[in-house]
Parts: structure tokens; C-alpha cells; sequence
């Protein structure tokens, strides 16, 4: 019997992306919610059940306005986080992403902006959008840096959108169009 092989929807130097599989759920994304650190970086307070992470990926499954997909590391397969991009506008070519990265060990060493340059490079490319959007947490530097270097540029603020633990935090407005992005 042939030993099995990931699926590299999209590739760059370090890390690949691939679809989600029913054992991510818990081998992955269950746990990964409730790491205190990611939960603020995202502003997450939800409660969740492992039964409702599995009906939202269900769900998610048929929703054809997006396309989410589990960054791995080409050098051992191993998931670091997911990545998703939403709200696929066609005839407006605009869409909104977002990004996780669950192990804290991989924060600060570019592969998020990997992953991203590789979602965005396939948006452009391949969807024919010509503008992406996103929001981020004031408090989130590293992930604005980030975004800046794919070609993102601040296009507004939302003050005290998010109160979390005991205070308000702006959501900052980015977004990049087909021109402005840098691939890494």
C-alpha cells in the first residue's frame, strides 16, 4: 500500500498549505482554542465545545465564498496554524483573510507571512481579486509588521471595538491591493 502524502494546495519556501481534514479538529484546532495567548491575540471569548468546532467545520466545508486550509511545515508536515481567506466577492474581486498560528514556538520567524504571501499570491493570481482586506488588534505589532511587508497598508480604525480583559482595543483596518503586494 502507498504511504500517504500531504496534499500541498499551496506551497512556499518553508511552509505549504493544505485543506482541513476531520483530524485536525482535535488533533489541532480544539486544543489550539484555548491557548490564553492566541485567544488574545484574537480577540476570542467564546466558549467552545469540540462538538461545535466540528459542526463550524462542516459548515465551513460548503460555504463556497471561502477557502480555508492548514499551514505545514515542509519539513516534517507538522500544523502550525490555519489560514483562511473569506467573503470571496467576485464581482467585486475583494476578499478578507485571516491567520492563525497555534504554536507559540513558530511565532516571529516569517512563516505567517509566508503562508500569507502564498493565499494572497493564489487571490490575485488565480480568483482575478484585486483587493484584500483584513483587521487586526491594536495591540497585535507583530502582526501588523507583518502584514506591512506583504504590501498592506492601514486604511482605517475602529476605536474600542474589543474589550478585553477589563479594556477597549482598536481594530485596525488594512488592506493591500493587486499592485501593492510583495510576495516573500
Amino acid at each position: 500500500m502507498e504511504q500517504y502524502k500531504p496534499i500541498k494546495f499551496l506551497e512556499n519556501k518553508r511552509v505549504y498549505l493544505r485543506p482541513i481534514e476531520d483530524k485536525d479538529v482535535d488533533a489541532f484546532f480544539f486544543q489550539s482554542l484555548w491557548d490564553s495567548e492566541f485567544r488574545r491575540l484574537t480577540g476570542t471569548k467564546a466558549v467552545f465545545t469540540r462538538s461545535a468546532v466540528q459542526k463550524h467545520f462542516e459548515t465551513i466545508a460548503s460555504d463556497s465564498s471561502r477557502i480555508d486550509l492548514i499551514i505545514c511545515l515542509q519539513e516534517n508536515d507538522q500544523p502550525i496554524g490555519d489560514i483562511a481567506m473569506m467573503d470571496i466577492d467576485h464581482q467585486n474581486r475583494n476578499a478578507i483573510v485571516r491567520i492563525g498560528i497555534f504554536e507559540q514556538n513558530m511565532w516571529g520567524k516569517g512563516l505567517g507571512t509566508e503562508a500569507m504571501s502564498s493565499l494572497l499570491e493564489y487571490g490575485f493570481q488565480m480568483l482575478n481579486l484585486y483587493r484584500v482586506g483584513l483587521d487586526v488588534f491594536s495591540y497585535n505589532k507583530r502582526g501588523m509588521k507583518a502584514y506591512e511587508k506583504l504590501g498592506f497598508k492601514q486604511e482605517g480604525t475602529i476605536r474600542g471595538a474589543l474589550f478585553y480583559n477589563g479594556e477597549y482595543h482598536d481594530s485596525i483596518l488594512m488592506g493591500v491591493l493587486k499592485e501593492e503586494f510583495v510576495k516573500v
